[in-house]
């Protein structure tokens, strides 16, 4: 069984996975109290399913981008559960989560976060024969220069509100397919896949040298 980690944003998610089912998950919206919900969600879901710490064999946890506080408190807290249990860990990039809900999509797909103060953090990606590659490197802009970049049908998911949605509609009407809010819904249970198929290779990351992935907007605005 491993434990997924993520609080890269206002949305925080845990989940337990045995490498055949998601046996649990919990996924809220979090007003920057991270530091005071995090652990106390994740003992009552391992006492829920019965599972001592011990169990585990492992920890995934998101890398970002995102919240600077949120991340740190998500990696300060898996960092210190394989330090004291001896897991190995995994780190997986934020907007890669939010693409994995997404294979049966044959076009390119954008993933999106919030980075506040209008400004947005996302990469292009598409799955390729059963596997997902990502077509950009994350940057953060606007969305209206997310727009400009956009010349095929794309699927847009992730952290998108109603008055986002409509704009990047409107903008770029056939071209864009907007996936539902849950559906959008960025969930541990994907980062737990992802994080099992890593170790199921026997890869891991180094805890003394894994950090948070944090994107700053060119020219420093």
């Amino acid at each position: 069984m491993i434990l997924a980690i993520d609080t890269s944003t206002r949305f925080a998610s845990l989940a337990l996975y045995d490498g055949q089912m998601v046996c649990a998950e919990e996924t809220w919206r979090s007003k920057n109290s991270h530091t005071v919900e995090l652990v106390p969600s994740l003992v009552r879901m391992l006492e829920r399913q019965e599972v001592s710490p011990r169990q585990l064999i492992g920890i995934a946890v998101a890398l970002g981008p995102g919240s600077f506080t949120g991340l740190r408190i998500g990696l300060a807290v898996a960092k210190g559960l394989v330090l004291a249990l001896g897991l190995p860990i995994v780190g997986i990039p934020t907007l890669d989560i939010i693409a994995h809900a997404h294979p049966w999509q044959g076009l390119p797909i954008c993933t999106i976060l919030q980075a506040g103060r209008g400004r947005i953090c996302f990469a292009f990606y598409q799955w390729k024969r059963g596997r997902l590659e990502r077509l950009s490197e994350p940057r953060i802009a606007t969305f209206s220069e997310l727009c400009s970049e956009v010349f095929s049908l794309t699927l847009f998911c992730g952290e998108i509100d109603s008055q986002a949605a409509d704009f990047i509609r409107e903008n770029l009407g056939e071209l864009a397919s907007v996936a539902s809010p849950a559906s959008s819904l960025r969930r541990a249970g994907y980062l737990a896949e992802m994080g099992w198929e890593r170790l199921k290779r026997g890869e891991s990351d180094d805890p003394a040298s894994l950090s948070p992935i944090y994107l700053h907007r060119e020219g420093g605005k």
